[in-house]
């Protein structure tokens, strides 16, 4: 890693910043303290375990240092972790959500609920807060994978939806639908998602509507997105124990409800990730 100490102490006060402005409404929301004493263990390990691997995938685009190769990649990741723990406990501490006499595993479950949104601001940072060097780079990285531009899309969606999926607010508004409410809100997710998609030219990718027509956009990006979006809001419903105890179209209803903030986000990512360059 050709960066000096300063340059990396640097990269990593930005990196908590960054954790910190990320996931602050996460940090004051009653739910999300509620989840580290009465969410599943073993769900919550699952989303730090997935949190790894998306972690490391998004250190190749957007890490808050320059890694040449998957060895920095995963470091780049665990120092994301690290420091996202780091400032939740900060916060947290700040904010009164611990108190003496806590247990130990309630407060390491707090922190563990805000890890993901935290860890993703931490490796933002320097794109947002900082340096624009390498930019270059990562723009043909996104250019040349199909698959690079879905990931992100997942990301984006798994981020603005963890912070709707442990409100009441989200349950409620699904019971008020009815089925052609809830159809009609999934058509104007589609819609959205396509409209972000189509009319905002893509950074790294030049004009892309010159590559692909309206139909092919449709196919290949935003149904493909809007599935992506229903499967990450399903991974959280059932991280946050929503999909227990519901019957099928119940869940069909939390999932087209929180599939609507998603599609901002996987439509927005591209955006926040790699911004557009002359």
């Amino acid at each position: 890693m050709n960066v000096s100490s300063a340059e990396y102490a640097r990269d990593l006060g930005r990196a908590l910043v960054g954790a910190v402005l990320f996931a602050l409404p996460l940090f004051m929301t009653m739910e999300m303290w509620w989840l580290g004493f009465t969410a599943d263990r073993m769900r919550l390990a699952a989303l730090l375990i997935v949190t790894l691997p998306m972690l490391v995938a998004l250190s190749y685009f957007a890490g808050f240092e320059r890694a040449f190769g998957i060895v920095d990649h995963v470091l780049d990741a665990f120092a994301a972790i690290a420091i996202a723990a780091v400032a939740g406990a900060i916060v947290l501490l700040l904010l009164g959500v611990f108190s003496p006499g806590q247990p130990l595993d309630e407060i390491v479950g707090k922190i563990a609920a805000v890890t993901f949104p935290a860890g993703i601001g931490a490796l933002l940072a320097d794109k947002q807060l900082g340096r624009e060097q390498h930019v270059e780079d990562k723009d043909r990285r996104l250019q040349r994978s199909y698959f690079a531009r879905l990931f992100l899309m997942t990301i984006g969606a798994l981020f603005v939806a963890l912070n709707v999926a442990p409100t009441e607010e989200m349950i409620l508004i699904a019971f008020q639908l009815s089925p052609w409410q809830s159809l009609a809100l999934a058509l104007v997710s589609l819609a959205a998602l396509h409209a972000l998609l189509f009319w905002t030219e893509l950074p790294g990718n030049g004009d892309w509507r010159g590559e692909a027509g309206f139909f092919s956009v449709l196919i290949r990006f935003t149904c493909a997105g809007y599935a992506l979006c229903a499967l990450a809001s399903l991974f959280l419903l059932w991280t946050f124990g929503r999909t227990d105890h519901v019957s099928l179209a119940e869940l069909t209803e939390f999932v087209v409800v929180l599939s609507f903030p998603a599609v901002l986000g996987a439509g927005l990512a591209h955006r926040v990730v790699v911004e557009q360059r002359d």
